[in-house]
């Protein structure tokens, strides 16, 4: 079903692709070499560009299909690769999309300095809108973004993370990019108030629901599904919705033993693999997938107000896929 939806998803949006990848490439016009070295590193390892995509046809879905919804929802890719960019300095990753992370091949400063330079040219695209509330939505994004990876370093390695504070680290960290990318196709159409918001919850409740089957996946997927080492979220002492709601409902011995592995200095691959049973067995796993089928439902709930079209249907595609996916 997941490779399905994925080559259903490439083949409708083929062309679309195509020319988001032509713009990623001359939009980015850096002064200097080693800034375009470094972000294209990541910009073009292999990115699904499910952003742009988001930001195209919740425009179209309103009317708008200029040609200029195309440059635009460049800035969503941006601000996305800026983002993984800081993350994996923070988080000292060494992989990212099969490939080693940025800042293993260059200094962390150039890394950083890279990321804020593609966060300011996803600002100057957005100025070409010349609409206030699109600038706004960009701001919002970007604060959000930061604070969302500040609230979760200050709580890392917490063990008694609650599901609420969960939910909110993962809205400001995913949900808000992919939100505002819908919001502002609505705006850029110049749609009545109530499509607008329809987009923006559209956008919340499928950014909270990829999130969620991107925790999943740290858990259920393959070191080359992923293209990193499973188990990324324990290494960095994240905790995340499948082991919250498992810490909840576990008996008392087998919570103090999976808060020792969590918690462990060293990675252990055994203990990981008995800590991945312990998910399943208090229905970690399963509870996180039933909590983002249910945002997924609700997304998709979201475009009832408007009429079919070969937009809508992709939207809706791209829920699906969002927890379907395998990586």
């Amino acid at each position: 079903m997941t490779k399905g939806l994925k080559q259903r998803i490439i083949k409708r949006a083929a062309t679309d692709l195509e020319k988001v990848e032509i713009a990623l490439e001359h939009l980015l016009n850096p002064n200097l070499e080693l800034v375009k070295e470094i972000a294209s590193h990541l910009l073009f390892s292999g990115g699904k560009r499910l952003r742009p995509l988001l930001m195209i046809h919740s425009a179209r879905l309103c009317g708008y299909n200029t040609g200029f919804e195309i440059q635009f929802s460049i800035i969503f890719e941006y601000l996305h690769a800026a983002s993984l960019l800081h993350d994996d300095v923070v988080d000292e990753a060494d992989i990212r999309r099969g490939k080693k992370a940025a800042h293993t091949k260059w200094s962390a400063p150039k890394v950083v300095l890279t990321g804020d330079f593609l966060m300011a040219r996803a600002l100057d695209i957005a100025a070409k809108a010349k609409e206030p509330d699109i600038i706004s939505v960009i701001a919002k994004i970007t604060r959000d973004m930061s604070q969302g990876e500040i609230d979760q370093l200050t709580k890392k390695g917490k063990l008694d993370l609650s599901e609420q504070e969960y939910l909110k680290v993962i809205e400001r960290k995913t949900a808000v990019l992919i939100q505002g990318a819908c919001q502002c196709g609505a705006i850029l159409a110049k749609v009545e108030k109530e499509k607008e918001d329809a987009l923006n919850q559209y956008g919340f409740h499928l950014g909270m629901a990829f999130q969620m089957a991107d925790d999943l996946l740290d858990y259920t997927a393959s070191a080359q599904d992923l293209g990193k080492n499973p188990g990324a979220d324990i290494r960095e002492g994240k905790l995340t919705l499948p082991l919250i709601h498992s810490l909840a409902n576990a008996s008392p011995e087998d919570k103090a033993w999976m808060q020792d592995a969590i918690s462990a200095v060293e990675f252990n691959p055994d203990q990981f693999e008995k800590l991945k049973e312990k998910l399943y067995a208090y229905k970690g796993i399963e509870y996180t997938r039933k909590r983002a089928q249910g945002h997924v439902k609700k997304a998709k709930a979201c475009l009832d107000g408007f009429g079919d079209s070969e937009s809508k249907q992709l939207l809706c595609l791209i829920a699906d896929y969002s927890i379907e996916r395998k990586v």
